[in-house]
């Protein structure tokens, strides 16, 4: 009879993503893995015939985390949009080396901006704008642009550099970029 697996397809995208958490997606290959797992490294190529595809399920996995972050709270603040921009810039503060991987490796080569802003993952929060700030889908899309820059400009200083986070500094410049973004809807 055939010995049942005792890791997991779970167990490794877990471990995946707890590695790139505690010490970056530079150090994630098989042998950090099968170390994190108590395993050789046979049980991560019976389930990924790839180190490639490990490292897609756990950006998959982290890109979904990230996302259920972004949209903690949004239902019961008062102001969603500002606090879209903050729970990205908090995101990056608190989880820094997940951000890097998602945002600073060419996860998005070769896109432009404007089609990233109209990617289907990114319309929950285009809806939010639309609806936070009372504007269709074309202009919200600018806004949320205009905050998304913003917002990124922050947490890539936040989670590169030994910076302190001040969320009122940022609340007040992500309101200034809203604002201006808000006077030039239209165009």
């Amino acid at each position: 009879m055939a010995r049942t697996a005792r890791i997991t397809t779970d167990d490794i995208v877990v471990a995946a993503v707890e590695l790139v958490r505690t010490q970056g997606h530079e150090c994630l290959n098989v042998r950090a893995l099968a170390s994190a797992l108590g395993c050789s490294t046979q049980p991560i190529l019976y389930h990924f015939a790839t180190m490639g595809e490990v490292r897609d399920a756990a950006y998959q996995a982290i890109d979904e985390l990230h996302s259920a972050y972004l949209m903690t709270g949004l239902e019961t603040a008062q102001d969603p949009l500002m606090q879209l921009g903050l729970n990205y810039v908090r995101f990056a503060h608190d989880e820094p080396r997940l951000f890097r991987l998602l945002f600073q490796t060419d996860a998005f080569g070769g896109q432009d901006l404007t089609s990233m802003v109209a990617a289907p993952e990114v319309q929950e929060m285009v809806q939010v704008v639309a609806e936070s700030a009372g504007v269709g889908v074309e202009d919200a899309q600018r806004v949320f642009l205009a905050i998304f820059v913003t917002a990124h400009g922050f947490a890539s200083l936040v989670a590169n550099n030994s910076l302190s986070y001040d969320e009122a500094l940022v609340a007040g410049v992500l309101k200034a970029t809203y604002v201006g973004a808000m006077q030039g809807k239209g165009r």
